[in-house]
């Protein structure tokens, strides 16, 4: 069976106070109820990832996640992180090709496959981001669009290195929105992505591969969501930062492991 992930991605937000109290309150909501097929992943802003490695490594089933890296190993990029830097801190995953990025700092295809060979050099999985815009998805044009996203930057990585990808659709016009994909948009895509895996790598990678969901999950519709039989968990926004909602998000995906 795939591995089940919920993981929270929680941008650029919280300060040190509150940061430690979500990751504790995080840390111990997972020690009270875990799964060996459930894996629980926190994104901190970089700042705060030494004490989220810190509290988080005794921890069953908790893991860090950083939320991007650099693309070069090191040198005079200032205000830059790279994939060395969290490895030695205990970062186990990183996060690439969110949209926010992909909008935001004009992250290319190129520059994505040089961050998760950076990645994979340090022994990092990797949590790649696709998915497509409202403009792409009105127009018909959204499978074109992930699919182009995952040739051109999975068909890259070598099928060696596919066991340390987990892939995170995220509708781009359902991220902060309020709006979600239904259950059956979700898991056409889901299943689509699912395909070209098989395309690009084969089809033992791809039906071992998680795939996650990642636009404005919260409590309301992770049942719905998590039901679907290519959904494999979420990559949380808003609702990781409260430790209450995660905490029913992560519940409710032990639930569908019973």
């Amino acid at each position: 069976m795939r591995k089940k992930i919920i993981a929270g991605n929680w941008k650029m937000n919280t300060s040190l106070a509150e940061a430690l109290s979500l990751i504790g309150q995080v840390n111990l909501s997972v020690q009270q109820q875990t799964h060996p097929l459930l894996q629980t992943i926190i994104a901190p802003p970089f700042i705060w990832l030494t004490e989220a490695t810190r509290i988080a490594v005794t921890t069953n089933g908790l893991q860090v996640a950083a939320q991007n890296c650099h693309h070069e190993k090191s040198g005079a990029y200032t205000g830059e992180v790279s994939a060395a830097m969290l490895a030695s801190c205990g970062v186990k995953s990183v996060i690439i090709g969110h949209s926010e990025r992909r909008q935001y700092q004009r992250e290319n295809h190129a520059e994505l496959v040089q961050k998760i060979t950076r990645c994979f050099e340090e022994q990092l999985h990797v949590i790649y981001c696709v998915g497509e815009t409202l403009e792409e998805r009105d127009t018909n044009r959204h499978f074109e669009t992930v699919k182009k996203q995952l040739q051109e930057v999975l068909g890259e990585i070598n099928a060696e290195h596919a066991s340390s990808v987990v892939v995170a659709y995220e509708p781009v016009w359902a991220i902060g929105t309020g709006k979600t994909a239904g259950p059956d948009q979700a898991q056409e895509m889901h299943a689509f992505i699912r395909k070209e895996l098989q395309t690009i790598w084969n089809a033992e990678v791809a039906q071992n591969t998680s795939i996650l969901y990642g636009g404005s999950c919260n409590s309301g519709n992770a049942d719905a969501l998590f039901s679907c039989a290519d959904v494999d968990g979420g990559l949380i926004g808003g609702a990781s930062l409260k430790a209450d909602e995660f905490a029913v998000i992560r519940n409710i995906m032990i639930s569908k492991l019973a």
